[in-house]
């Protein structure tokens, strides 16, 4: 556990400055990454005034502009961003270690970031050009969005991505950890998960929209003892310093999205898993089985 005594946080218990949810090295036991949740009406703008910290803006639901100060030139983006986390992906905006920024606009935003001094460019990442990949098969069928992760985006620490879990399916699976130093195999990353759950776009009740929910659990390796297993809504977080995690499980009814934001001291940025050797066979049982019909999830309520 935590100095506080909790690895997960329920929406809107670990806000200030105007933030609903913050997580940076400020919270007990955590060191590597943060993320900040930000809720904005017509007008209203939240500021990220510290430099040294690499990020990624991700509009949640809604729309907003960034202004954003480096060596004293100011620039602003615009991003378009969508109506829901279950509508495909969004542009982003990743803001180099040396950039202050404001953030204004209207819905949920997201802001992942990573300590770091090293310094690498600015980028707009348009929604369009997000690699987007269908992970798993069958009731393991998720949707991967990998805007932040090396292949993908120039950064020194920070990896993010989000993922959309259609009703009934499993994701984070098989349970895997990433706290060891193993060269090749696995690399050691702190991982905070943000969530979000809503009736699901193939035939859900939009009455149930506050009702939404699905299951998520961390449980020890070697490296330490943690012992999570969440009912997890809208705005919830978990952090995983070590040990084993997954499943994240999309309830019937309810379609489950969450991003994930990994960083850690290994010198070399990569994500390298090592699967819980109890279950690490379900993979090999993937094959030969579809991907979930329902994926991918598209804008304006379209899918496969």
């Amino acid at each position: 556990m935590t100095e506080d005594g909790n690895w997960f946080h329920r929406r809107g218990t670990i806000g200030r400055d105007g933030w609903e949810s913050v997580v940076d090295d400020a919270t007990p036991g955590w060191a590597h990454t943060g993320i900040r949740i930000g809720v904005l009406g017509a007008g209203e703008s939240l500021a990220l005034a510290d430099t040294g910290v690499e990020r990624i803006i991700v509009p949640l639901s809604g729309s907003f502009s960034v202004e954003h100060i480096e060596e004293g030139a100011t620039s602003e983006t615009q991003l378009t961003g969508r109506r829901s986390v279950f509508d495909g992906p969004s542009d982003v905006l990743y803001l180099s270690a040396a950039a202050s920024a404001v953030v204004t606009g209207t819905g949920r935003v997201a802001v992942a970031s990573a300590p770091t001094s090293v310094v690498h460019p600015t980028r707009h990442i348009l929604a369009a050009e997000t690699p987007v990949e269908l992970r798993g098969a069958g009731a393991s069928s998720r949707q991967v969005h990998n805007f932040g992760t090396p292949e993908a985006l120039d950064a020194e620490r920070l990896i993010v991505c989000e993922v959309i879990t259609p009703a009934e399916n499993w994701s984070s699976y098989p349970p895997h950890k990433h706290d060891e130093h193993v060269p090749g195999r696995e690399s050691r990353l702190e991982e905070i998960y943000y969530f979000e759950a809503a009736p699901t776009r193939t035939g859900g009740d939009a009455a149930a929209a506050d009702a939404a929910f699905g299951m998520f659990a961390t449980y020890s390796s070697a490296v330490g003892e943690i012992d999570v297993a969440e009912r997890v809504r809208t705005g919830d977080i978990a952090l995983v310093p070590f040990g084993f995690h997954g499943p994240a499980v999309a309830a019937p009814g309810y379609d489950l999205y969450y991003l994930n934001v990994m960083a850690g001291p290994d010198r070399e940025r990569a994500w390298l898993i090592t699967d819980d050797p109890a279950h690490a066979w379900v993979r090999d049982s993937w094959s030969g089985q579809d991907i979930d019909p329902r994926l991918p999830y598209r804008a304006d309520g379209e899918h496969r």
